[in-house]
């Protein structure tokens, strides 16, 4: 750990170090369980309810990891994956379903997805995935 005299420069130094992560679903009960998680975790979370939203904050901010839903109330995840994949391709992108199909883990992964998880998904194999993806970036 990095002695940075007091608590208030710990405190900052961490909160600059943090992963951030951008949550992108249309269901706002799944964005708050996300954003428990992952905060509890030690990520930084910023949350999207649409497509639109997502890529106004992408485009607004990096992000280390966007979690997306492949099913919006807006757009189409999968477009939102490739979208991201062009304006930020250091970001890990994650994408969530509770379609299990060969055909949708393969488009996903077509239009940039790192890593496909299906709903619901286990805390503890997404924050692995997080840690393992985040090596390599």
């Amino acid at each position: 750990m990095i002695d940075c005299g007091n608590d208030l420069m710990k405190e900052d130094y961490l909160k600059e170090s943090a992963k951030t992560v951008l949550l992108v679903d249309d269901d706002r009960s799944i964005l708050r369980t996300f954003t428990r998680i992952l905060q509890k975790a030690g990520y930084e979370t910023e949350m999207a309810e649409s497509g639109k939203d997502a890529l106004e904050k992408i485009q607004a901010r990096n992000y280390d990891v966007a979690l997306v839903d492949i099913v919006l109330g807006d757009s189409s995840g999968m477009d939102l994956l490739s979208k991201i994949r062009d304006k930020s391709p250091k970001t890990v992108k994650i994408a969530i379903t509770g379609d299990d199909s060969r055909q949708a883990r393969d488009e996903a992964f077509v239009n940039g997805a790192d890593a496909f998880l299906t709903k619901p998904v286990n805390p503890v194999v997404l924050l692995d995935i997080f840690e393992e993806k985040l090596k390599r970036v």
